[in-house]
């Protein structure tokens, strides 16, 4: 047998390109770092509200440096992001509540289907510039991510239940006491240790952190990313 997965907590909301990209990292190398990946549908609102922090977008310098970092961060990691063109309507206003209750749901009912559904997510938002507000996207994300249209619909109906308003508050409420000021978050359980990480551009120090996980040395001599793995063939 093989060493024991380590765990690792990835905290997102399809809102956030950058919870896109650690996303998409992460899938790529579970297997070749050898964890176990728990996804967890996150709001970011309630994080944002909670830690007092606000989107970059609603900084003029950070607004600026948002659109070049998301374009050469999406050629690097081989990631089809593209700014929706009204973007603040888009992201600022409209928001994701309702798509995060959906992703909870399926966390909740049919978790296999998680990461397909939220990639379908963040394609329609951030790289086809499509609605995910409204049931009838929401409904056609999920049948191309796999879903049969009974199952989408079943889940659609659940996301204004008690059982689903709570489980989203309360793993927001737990990104929160992990720290979290934004999304995404990965939280990293090693040995003794629990690690939280901010952002996409952590994923070297999280490399280091679990080549040295085990015994204090290098885990299989991986303390580095490597080559990437091949991009998911996500279609546009």
């Amino acid at each position: 047998m093989g060493p024991v997965p380590r765990t690792l907590e990835l905290f997102y909301d399809v809102l956030s390109p950058y919870s896109w990209l650690a996303f998409e990292v992460l899938c790529r190398y579970k297997n070749i770092w050898n964890i176990s990946l728990q996804l967890q549908p996150t709001l970011i609102g309630g994080i944002l509200r909670e830690s007092g922090n606000q989107p970059p977008a609603m900084l003029p310098h950070k607004a600026v440096y948002l659109r070049s970092d998301l374009r050469l961060l999406s050629q690097h990691h081989q990631v089809p992001i593209h700014f929706p063109k009204d973007f603040f309507s888009v992201i600022l206003k409209k928001g994701s509540l309702t798509a995060m209750r959906f992703l909870t749901a399926v966390k909740m009912e049919h978790p296999e289907l998680l990461e397909k559904v939220s990639r379908e997510l963040w394609m329609r938002v951030w790289s086809r510039d499509e609605d995910i507000t409204e049931p009838p996207s929401i409904l056609a994300a999920a049948e191309k991510a796999g879903m049969s249209m009974e199952q989408a619909q079943e889940l659609l109906e659940r996301v204004s239940t008690p059982q689903v308003k709570n489980q989203l508050k309360e793993t927001t409420e737990a990104a929160c006491k992990y720290g979290a000021f934004g999304l995404p978050v990965t939280v990293a359980h090693l040995q003794d240790e629990t690690h939280m990480l901010f952002g996409s551009d952590r994923l070297e120090l999280l490399a280091h952190l679990l080549g040295t996980s085990d015994n204090g040395t290098s885990y299989r001599g991986e303390k580095w990313m490597g080559p990437v793995p091949p991009a998911v063939n996500a279609k546009l």
